[in-house]
């Protein structure tokens, strides 16, 4: 996926108004969004179709998508049919339910991004310890497209070990959350986004100043 200034934004907010206001604002510095359920539950999937229309953008669904392999198979065929062009699931729940995403997004001729360690602290609890793991299963399966953590470099350096030089990794932390980009982006090729431009004053001077410091 190419991703203009290698910048997704991460459009956690609770309402088309809102989330057009923004878009709005800063559409000439990005081309990707992330929309997670905060918005789509508010406003339904159609949202993603809405602002695809409007703006042009690129829309990557942040479901986390994480159950059965039938119940993942019509989560991710529902979310395409919207006009998702990536989805976002979790590796932890094993090869069957992983391979449902990857099948449903190969059908639609979309992307699949497998989730290998997230950028919260409470990651450290449970996740952490099986992310390699779920990366070189990642690998195994064939799956090109990788979600890391900004917020621990090192942990970002060790699964770009794993899944290699040529796939595609993006990561969350940016910001907020306290994660360098241009440090960053050093291992991985985009950054995700959200509260440091979204609940910013001024978010076009906000999105601005973030691309001069990971230029």
């Amino acid at each position: 996926m190419n991703i203009k200034n290698n910048l997704i934004l991460a459009l956690d907010v609770m309402s088309e108004s809102e989330a057009v206001e923004i878009c709005g604002l800063i559409e000439k510095y990005i081309d990707t969004i992330k929309i997670g359920y905060p918005l789509a539950l508010a406003e339904g999937l159609e949202i993603i179709k809405k602002l695809k229309d409007k703006f042009g953008f690129k829309v990557i669904c942040d479901f986390k998508v994480a159950d059965i392999d039938a119940t993942n198979e019509k989560i991710c065929d529902e979310t395409f049919k919207a006009g998702a062009d990536a989805i976002i699931c979790h590796g932890f729940v094993g090869t069957d339910s992983v391979q449902a995403c990857l099948d449903m997004a190969d059908k639609h001729g979309k992307e699949l991004f497998l989730l290998t360690e997230m950028s919260h602290p409470g990651a450290k609890m449970f996740l952490q310890k099986d992310a390699d793991a779920i990366a070189k299963m990642g690998v195994d399966m064939g799956i090109r497209n990788y979600v890391a953590p900004a917020t621990r470099l090192d942990r970002l350096a060790d699964i770009r070990k794993i899944v290699g030089s040529d796939a595609y990794i993006i990561s969350p932390g940016v910001g907020k959350q306290g994660g360098d980009g241009k440090k960053t982006l050093e291992i991985s090729d985009a950054i995700i986004v959200g509260r440091s431009i979204y609940e910013s004053e001024d978010p076009k001077l906000a999105c601005e100043n973030l691309i001069k410091s990971i230029e």
